[in-house]
């Protein structure tokens, strides 16, 4: 609109106020980069500035504004004709937003209900900010976008919400952090003011430094070609949402009076102004152009490329001290006056040159025109600068490409000669005219030119040239053939690089068949069982026969006879092997040859016709080789007899031998292939075989190692023999393994075997198998040979000997070489050949000379053959099925035997059963079992089990059964292994029934006991998973947990607390967590209970009404109560008054209430709540009864029924009256309520001038009543923190008691703490505190108590028993004892007496064979009775200790084993016993005797 208008100018605004600017240089574009003026793009643009949507553009519209100061509210909109100041003011298009005000000084703006403002510009510009004054409420929400490419694609600046999170969910509602960040802001969408707020957007916000202004980062950021901000969101005062009436929406639409876009023309530096965009001719005043003015040698609409010509380098914005001037001219060489600007060129040259010609004239190409074109090429004596500097090419055109192109120019570097023509791939020359080296054939119809030699650059001599150019036949190497030199010519192989080409095959003269071998690997051809590529090599298990492989044996030669008449003295000489000497014979040993005699060898094995040298070997270590060789043939049989004389004597010496190893045949090996003739490889053969004395080393023995040439050459000469190699045929009994040394064939042989293939035994030994052979160890003094059978072993003996070494006496004798007769008395014929001890002995006798019974008889063998010993009867004879003994024992004075029993059995002859078992031994076939009482009875002790049945009687260690099989009653284990413990259930958590006075009954096996319900454990100590509270009479209570609110199914075993997710809480995790309230699967929501109004900080979980002290109400407690008046939380009751009226007013408000329930159903229904189904069933009943009397025309009926009905009309008009007189009570009630509450001098006018006194008073005392409440506070703070401490380390926790001191938060209770039955609270399970400490330990002493009391119980009980018992046996034993007094004394006596005649016949006899009967008599009777807690009568000077010494002295007696000690002793025993006097009656007083020390024994068993 302009100056036309009358307008002013436009509003200008600092650009260090909004935002950052891109400073122009002081030294205008020489230096650097410089700008133009920025301003407002709006101007003189009103025609690119429009909007979607604008009032009244189609008529007149009304809207209304949101004002309580104006009479005028609501105004017409009409847009139809742009703005004037005089005609048209209603109209608010988008161009009014140019400028503040008209020309009057009157605001203008733009108005829409909707819309999106856009502004268009005609080139690119530098947008720096922009700034928007609202008429109205500025948006809710709204975009500022921008376009680079003229609207094509939009990318959004910034957001602007109220609120972004909920508007712009997706955008990041923070601050900036880079410059270009997309970020929504909030500060600029709020609802106040009402009017002339403002949005400022700054592209470059100042609080972001901007390190490089001139990036292209930030110029990209300023540079636009459209805007355009989008309106998404009115900001209203909420009552559209309630009424959408059209005088509501009409207060609400965008009204925007100012909108300034500042800028400056795009220039990217290289200008200083602007002119009109050609097309533009708007000229208004402070209007910012389009088209930069350009420097630098720019051009285009914003300086956006370099001039024609000048593309060089490349163009780039200006900066600050560095213009970018697009100052390089291309070089085209006088070819071209064109060119453009190549970037990969230009990064190619190294950011030097990056311009590139167009359209090159005189036959040029190239980015300078530096080239020719094909077909041309350079003239080297012309200048490229020369318009004749391109000559046409001159090529063959039968060898060289497209007809025959050639190089453009010279260039020594990549081999190009200007001129020179370009050749097909095979073909050389200036023209093409001639193949390249290693190629023939020029041919035009050949892509190629050339066909290529193919020849194997292996095999060819001369690289450069390897074939003839005409015929392509190809040069070989000295050992390589074919037309393409890829072969080797025979007995050559391995085709490569070498000199020659080939190398030779090699191959073993003796290995292989022929010198041939296969061209690629050289394998050449192998006879059987050789193996490598030459054949060198032997298979394994099988090996190469040395030269002296065929040795015949002397010792398998036949004898040679002088004569008729006598026998050859040729004998065999077996040698062992001894590691201590040196072996220098081959077989087993030699033969022993006298002179004269001669041996013959059978040869029938040559296995090649040819001349063999025979050769002697005999000891000492000395071979003789016949004057001449012989030709031996295959499949022939030759004998060879040899006879041995002395040289020059004519007769023979008897006693002269020679011993003969063994006769060798040397193959003449010069004859064989290989060695034979003058070739340089047979005479190097034979060189080898004389240098390294292969020969010379089978001559030695023993045979020295081989040289490495040697064993090849020896195998060679084997494989010629043998047609290849021979099997190693290793015995697998006498071998390790079946493999042999790879020259000579030796297997690896067992101990004390021999031979190549391990199959005969070594001298000396004997039993080939698989363990080797033995040694025959054959004894020096029995045998006449160390050499042995080969089968058995057995060693030639010497007279008088026997065995398989020769080393026994004959039957009858021992004690080899000393031989004498064996001593059994009678009683065997053989005795061990080194010990002496009888063999086999009869007559029921053993020992070393058959000098004693066996046990089960008695008698005195010694006295010779016969039957000496007799079976013993115990009580029947050995053998019988009715034999319980071991042995017995025949007392010669009594004539009474004495058995032995086995274990089990007891008695003199073991006729009955030991204590620990039972059975029926006195009769035939009845025997004694052990008591199967699995070791749980004393087996000593008599009764312990029943002697006939075999039950257990007396079970030991808390057993019980009839075998004492299983632990008693309150006992568990394993009774088989003495393991009976006492069972451990705790009496609180195992089933009532199995328990008494404390102790309780558990599994016998196992020991588990049983538990009450969901209880386990093996003591029934706990609860089960997920159970708590143990110790019910039920058992242990389920957790319950919520399966989706808890942790876990388990919970506090004391508490029964779950362990709830965050955000749910309660017992069981079916209620919000602490201090929230709500249901928890649909949403918690926290108490926010007032601290100062609520009793605890716990609201109910289902309402969330918190728990209010006295005077305080509202769900969250700060409120002040009914009836009570005040700021919260200073609330005070108000006057007595109050609750009279209160009362009154309360009860006529549940009437008011009642009647609007009534009439609200009434109105809903039609239906009084008074009047049910009953009642209107009755009147429906009187109705049809009327209209049944009328139609029956009974006139008495219908008055009756008439009567009836206005009888219940006068009854609801009564009803009627009463709700009216209630109403009106209702009225009065309200007018005095009111007049009590607010008239002047009503008590809440007295209540509020109490007040105003009060608080003037409390204004005066203000600060010193807070000063003393602050110290208070302090002081309440410190003993509460003491507290504390004090109920932390007495109860293990802090109280946090409400009002009725339930401490629902502290499970361990604390100061004013109270339990459910009142009692102060303190400590508990779980706590750590002092109390909880002592209480725990008090439970536990208590438990330990209870527990010493029952086994203090139960021990008094078993002492009671125990002692009882033993009382009354000792009852019984001291009265037996009394009863056998007299009667032992009766015999002490005679026992006296016999002692005195023992002890006067040891001092004489203590080596007589009688005095032996007598010790067992002390031992069985006298020490028994000391065993017995008896004792044996003394005589004078002698007591029972010296009695019991004499004894063991007797027993440590023993019999001399020699016999004729034996017999002397003997004698002096009859001698001894001819002095004797009385001895018949010494034995019957003995006999007499031993009777009452039987009876005396009985006694003594039964007083026990």
């Amino acid at each position: 609109r302009g100056s036309a208008s009358g307008r002013p100018g436009p509003t200008t605004h600092s650009l260090a106020a909004f935002g950052q600017e891109v400073p122009s240089n002081p030294h205008g574009c020489t230096e650097g980069s410089c700008y133009p003026a920025t301003g407002n793009l709006l101007i003189g643009r009103a025609a690119n500035l429009t909007a979607t949507s604008t009032c009244g553009l189609r008529g007149p519209v009304q809207y209304c504004i949101v004002s309580h100061l104006q009479p005028d509210k609501c105004f017409e909109c009409d847009s139809r004709h742009p703005y004037d100041s005089y005609r048209h003011r209603n109209s608010h298009r988008i161009d009014n937003v140019i400028y503040l005000m008209d020309s009057d000084g009157d605001h203008t703006w733009w108005q829409s209900i909707n819309g999106v403002v856009r502004l268009n510009l005609e080139a690119e510009f530098h947008f720096t900010h922009l700034i928007m004054k609202f008429k109205t409420f500025r948006p809710a929400a709204m975009i500022i976008e921008r376009s680079a490419d003229f609207g094509r694609t939009w990318r959004p600046y910034r957001y602007f919400a109220s609120n972004c999170t909920r508007t712009f969910p997706r955008i990041p509602a923070k601050s900036l952090h880079q410059i270009n960040d997309v970020i929504c802001e909030e500060r600029y969408s709020d609802i106040e003011p009402s009017t002339n707020g403002e949005v400022i957007f700054k592209v470059l916000d100042p609080a972001i430094p901007v390190e490089d202004p001139y990036s292209l980062d930030i110029q990209e950021l300023l540079r636009i070609t459209n805007l355009r901000i989008n309106f998404t969101k009115l900001n209203t005062l909420g009552d559209d949402l309630l009424d959408r009436r059209s005088d509501v929406l009409q207060k609400y639409y965008y009204a925007i009076y100012e909108l300034v876009v500042r800028g400056s023309c795009f220039c990217y530096g290289h200008a200083s102004e602007c002119a009109p965009v050609p097309g533009v001719n708007t000229r208004e005043s402070g209007m910012i152009h389009g088209r930069c003015v350009c420097k630098h040698n720019t051009e285009g609409l914003n300086c956006e490329r370099c001039k024609p010509f000048h593309n060089d380098s490349p163009w780039r914005p200006a900066e600050v001290e560095e213009p970018h001037t697009c100052t390089g001219k291309c070089n085209c060489n006088g070819h071209s006056d064109r060119c453009h600007f190549d970037m990969a060129v230009y990064l190619a040259t190294g950011n030097t040159s990056g311009g590139v010609c167009d359209d090159c004239q005189h036959n040029t190409m190239g980015r300078k025109c530096e080239m020719c074109k094909p077909f041309y090429y350079q003239d080297p004596n012309r200048d490229i600068r020369d318009p004749r500097a391109c000559v046409a090419c001159d090529c063959d055109p039968v060898g060289s490409f497209e007809g025959g192109i050639c190089d453009s120019h010279t260039n020594l570097d990549t081999g190009m000669i200007s001129g020179q023509c370009r050749c097909k791939a095979n073909v050389k020359g200036q023209r093409c005219d001639s193949c390249k080296n290693g190629h023939y054939g020029l041919s035009q119809s050949d892509p190629l030119g050339c066909q290529p030699c193919n020849c194997d650059p292996r095999g060819i001599i001369m690289m450069d040239a390897p074939c003839d150019q005409i015929s392509g036949d190809c040069s070989c190497k000295r050992h390589v053939i074919g037309r393409y030199c890829s072969q080797c010519e025979p007995e050559y192989w391995g085709l490569s690089n070498d000199l020659g080409g080939c190398r030779p095959c090699d191959c073993d003269f003796g290995g292989a068949y022929n010198n041939r071998c296969m061209m690629d690997s050289g394998q050449c051809g192998c006879r059987k069982h050789l193996i490598g590529r030459q054949c060198s090599e032997v298979q394994p298990g099988y090996f190469c026969a040395p030269l002296d492989f065929y040795t015949y044996e002397a010792e398998n030669a036949n004898g040679q006879l002088l004569n008729m008449a006598e026998r050859p003295d040729v004998t065999t000489v077996h040698r062992e092997h001894a590691s201590s000497h040196i072996v220098t014979w081959t077989g087993p040993g030699f033969a022993r040859v006298k002179d004269g005699a001669g041996l013959v060898f059978t040869i029938d094995n040559i296995p090649y016709a040819m001349e063999y040298d025979i050769m002697i070997r005999y000891e000492p270590e000395v071979y003789i080789q016949m004057s001449r060789p012989f030709c031996f043939e295959p499949s022939n049989r030759y004998v060879v007899s040899i006879r041995f004389q002395r040289h020059g004597v004519a007769h023979r010496h008897l006693t002269a031998f020679i011993l003969i190893d063994s006769l060798v045949l040397i193959p003449k090996y010069t004859e064989l292939p290989g060695f034979q003739g003058n070739a340089p490889a047979a005479e190097q053969h034979r060189d080898d075989m004389i240098r390294y004395m292969c020969l010379d080393s089978f001559l030695i023995t023993p045979m020295p190692a081989l040289a490495e040439m040697c064993s090849k050459l020896i195998c060679s000469i084997s494989s010629i023999l043998h047609d290849g190699a021979l099997p190693c045929q290793c015995d697998p009994q006498g071998s390790m393994s079946g493999e042999c040394d790879k020259v000579g064939g030796q297997c690896r042989c067992k101990a004390n075997v021999i031979g190549r293939r391990c199959d005969q035994c070594a001298p000396g030994t004997y039993g080939f198998g698989a363990n080797g052979c033995t040694a025959c160890n054959c004894h020096s003094d029995g045998s006449l040979s160390h050499q042995c059978d080969p089968l058995s072993g057995q060693c030639p003996c010497r007279q008088g000997a026997m065995g398989r070494r020769c080393s026994d006496c004959q039957p009858g004798q021992w004690g080899f070489p000393s031989c004498v007769p064996c001593q059994c008395n009678g009683h065997a014929d053989l005795c061990h050949p080194q010990t002496g001890q009888c063999a086999d002995c009869r007559d029921s006798t053993a020992g070393h000379h058959c000098e004693r019974c066996v046990d089960g008889f008695y008698g005195n063998p010694v006295l010779g053959s016969g039957d000496h010993c007799h079976p013993c009867p115990c009580p029947g004879n050995p053998g019988s099925n009715h034999f319980n003994g071991l042995s017995c024992q025949a007392n010669a004075t009594s004539d009474q035997i004495v058995c032995t029993c086995r274990r089990g059995y007891a008695g003199s002859r073991c006729d009955r059963c030991a204590p620990g078992h039972y059975g029926n031994p006195e009769q035939p076939g009845g025997r004694c079992l052990p008591c199967e009482c699995n070791n749980n009875i004393d087996t000593q002790e008599p009764g312990s089990c029943d002697s006939r049945t075999g039950e257990c009687l007396r079970c030991l260690y808390h057993t019980d059964g009839p075998s004492c099989s299983h632990c008693e009653r309150g006992y568990f284990g394993n009774a088989l292994v003495q393991d009976c413990r006492l069972c451990t259930c705790v009496p609180s958590g195992t089933l009532e029934s199995v328990c008494h006075e404390g102790r309780c009954h558990c599994d016998r096996q196992s020991g588990d006991c049983p538990c009450r319900d969901n209880v386990n454990g093996h003591s029934c100590d706990q609860c089960s998973e997920n159970h708590w509270n143990f110790g019910q009479d039920g058992g242990c209570e389920p957790c319950s947990c919520d399966r989706q609110h808890a942790l876990g199914p388990h919970c506090n075993l004391f508490t029964g607390q779950c362990q709830c997710r965050p955000g749910f809480g309660g017992k069981r995790c079916t209620e919000c967590e602490p201090l929230h309230w709500g249901d928890p699967r649909l949403e918690c929501r926290e108490c926010s209970c007032d601290p100062l109004g609520s009793e605890t900080a716990q609201c109910d979980r289902k309402t969330g009404q918190c728990e209010c002290r006295d005077g305080v109400t509202g769900r969250r407690c700060n409120e002040c109560a009914r009836g009570f008046i005040g700021d919260f939380p200073r609330c005070v009751p108000c006057h007595p008054c109050f609750q009279l009226w209160d009362d009154h007013v309360c009860m006529i408000k549940r009437d008011l209430d009642h009647f609007r329930y009534t009439v609200e159903k009434i109105l809903e229904s039609g239906i009084s709540p008074g009047l049910g189904d009953t009642r209107i069933k009755e009147l429906e009943k009187n109705l049809n009864k009327v209209l049944d009397l009328i139609g029956a025309g009974d006139s008495d009926g219908v008055h009756r029924l008439v009567a009836q009905s206005i009888d219940d009309l006068r009854w609801a008009s009564n009803q009627f009256e009463k709700v009216k007189k209630y109403n009106r009570e209702s009225l009065q009630a309200e007018e005095r309520c009111n007049a009590s509450v607010s008239g002047p001098g009503s008590p809440v006018e007295q209540s509020n001038r109490t007040r105003a006194v009060t608080e003037e008073l409390m204004n005066v005392k203000k600060d010193e009543l807070l000063r003393a409440l602050a110290a208070q506070n302090n002081s309440l703070n410190e003993l509460q923190q003491n507290s504390h401490d004090l109920e932390r380390k007495v109860c293990g926790g802090h109280s946090n008691s409400s009002s009725n001191g339930s401490c629902p938060e502290s499970r361990c209770g604390g100061a004013g703490c109270r339990d459910d039955q009142g009692n102060h609270a303190c400590g508990g399970e779980g706590c750590n505190g002092t109390a909880g400490v002592a209480l725990g330990a008090l439970d536990k002493a208590g438990n330990v108590s209870e527990r010493l009391n029952a086994a203090d119980e139960e021990l008094q009980g078993d002492l009671a028993s125990l002692t009882q018992n033993v009382k009354n046996q000792t009852v019984n034993v001291l009265t037996k004892a009394q009863r056998k007094k007299e009667y032992f004394e009766s015999n002490n006596k005679k026992l006296k007496d016999l002692i005195k005649n023992i002890k006067d016949f040891l001092n004489g006899l203590w080596t007589s064979f009688l005095f032996l009967v007598l010790r067992r008599f002390l031992l069985s009777h006298c020490v028994y009775f000391l065993s017995s807690s008896f004792f044996c009568p003394p005589e004078e000077g002698a007591d029972a200790e010296s009695i019991e010494k004499v004894a063991l002295q007797v027993l440590a007696i023993s019999l001399p084993l020699n016999r004729t000690n034996l017999g002397q002793m003997i004698k002096q025993i009859n001698n001894s016993l001819t002095n004797l006097t009385n001895v018949g009656g010494i034995v019957n007083q003995t006999s007499q005797i031993i009777r009452d020390a039987k009876e005396l024994l009985e006694n003594a068993k039964d007083a026990k």
